[in-house]
């Protein structure tokens, strides 16, 4: 008998991967998918294998004036509305949450109306969202031992690691170090969204390198749109060899063939620099709440797998010598690149999945032993 799970996520890349994992996993195991999520699953979401995608009206409270706090409101009704009729309509066995404003109603729809629920926090700090949703949920599954910030949560917390997509496991292939003379691949990013500082640093770090290590670079990386003209007249000018996109749908694939890796430290991104096993130069985004991206970084970073650079320090001479440092010394990097697979939790999914499947069963996470998938 088909059993039907309820898969609630921001629609953004770092919120819609893992579940999107998940959700492949789930479908052998007999469950019917279903993904409550807001409208910008429409960049990142057409691959999501649901039975059906439901577009949840949310909002953040980012805007403090009288007027913003009541159009937020306004949505978030207007979401809870919607969840509460999706909730009753679908009967979720589980509803579970990967994070971000647009979870909130289908979770709390869930809790309300007695279902079981799980959240998944990816991030070494517990988010915002998932922090005012721990304390009602049935069960809490996070990527680190030492979570930050659960609270009266952490006693129903299970630790599965953070499932990435098949398309990651598929590209898991040995490190190859760059050799003497030898093309450099060097990948940057920031996350599904992109990030402004790589399109405004990078043309300028560039401009910096020694004459033979620009000669010897192969840079693949993401610009934003409205950044694209600019950031490659500056590459074309310099007789770069470089291929620059507003986003790639085969970033795995980037990420394996790459010799060093520039990106922020977003809890997805990590995850896929380490079951990968790729050095990498991580720049937290700044002034992000509760320091996630810097305390991610700092994780990856103390096991020896990347350097963190945060952004506000980060010059384009500074950049430019880290990239010639780590691109000299080929052990180093192959060390780095030993070093991320280390942490990398490639069973992440499969741990995840069967937490659904007890939690649909019936079962406490304090009854629940993850099976150690891994060798």
């Amino acid at each position: 008998m088909s059993r039907t799970i309820l898969i609630a996520a921001g629609g953004t890349g770092g919120h819609l991967f893992p579940a999107e994992s998940l959700a492949y996993a789930l479908a052998p195991r007999g469950f019917e998918v279903h993904l409550a999520t807001d409208h910008r699953a429409n960049n990142y979401g057409s691959e999501f294998p649901a039975r059906e995608i439901h577009i949840i009206a949310s909002a953040t409270f980012g805007d403090r004036s009288p007027l913003g706090l009541a159009k937020s409101a306004a949505a978030l009704a207007r979401g809870e509305l919607q969840s509460l009729a999706l909730v009753r309509q679908l009967d979720p066995n589980v509803t579970i949450g990967f994070g971000g404003y647009p979870t909130l109603p289908p979770l709390v729809a869930a809790w309300l109306t007695g279902r079981p629920t799980i959240v998944h926090e990816a991030n070494a700090v517990m988010g915002r969202a998932n922090r005012f949703l721990a304390p009602r949920m049935t069960a809490i599954a996070t990527t680190f031992k030492n979570t930050g910030l659960m609270g009266k949560g952490a006693s129903r917390a299970v630790v599965t690691g953070n499932p990435v997509r098949p398309k990651v496991l598929a590209a898991v292939a040995p490190y190859r170090q760059p050799v003497p003379g030898g093309k450099i691949d060097l990948l940057v990013f920031g996350g599904s969204q992109g990030a402004r500082v790589f399109g405004e640093l990078m043309p300028r770090t560039v401009e910096k390198l020694p004459a033979d290590v620009a000669a010897r670079l192969h840079l693949v990386q993401q610009v934003r749109p409205e950044d694209f003209d600019r950031v490659g007249a500056v590459y074309d000018r310099l007789g770069l060899d470089h291929e620059i996109a507003p986003f790639f749908a085969d970033l795995p694939a980037r990420i394996a063939d790459a010799h060093l890796v520039v990106c922020r430290s977003g809890a997805s991104s990590v995850a896929e620099l380490t079951v990968i096993g790729r050095p990498s130069i991580l720049v937290p985004l700044p002034h992000a709440l509760d320091n996630d991206q810097k305390t991610n970084a700092l994780g990856l970073e103390k096991a020896g797998g990347a350097v963190m650079a945060e952004q506000a320090s980060l010059t384009p001479d500074r950049l430019a010598d880290l990239i010639v440092d780590l691109t000299r010394s080929p052990d180093r990097l192959a060390a780095m690149a030993a070093a991320a697979s280390g942490e990398g939790r490639p069973d992440a999914v499969e741990r995840l999945a069967d937490l659904v499947e007890f939690i649909a069963s019936g079962g406490k996470p304090a009854d629940f032993s993850p099976r150690e998938i891994r060798p």
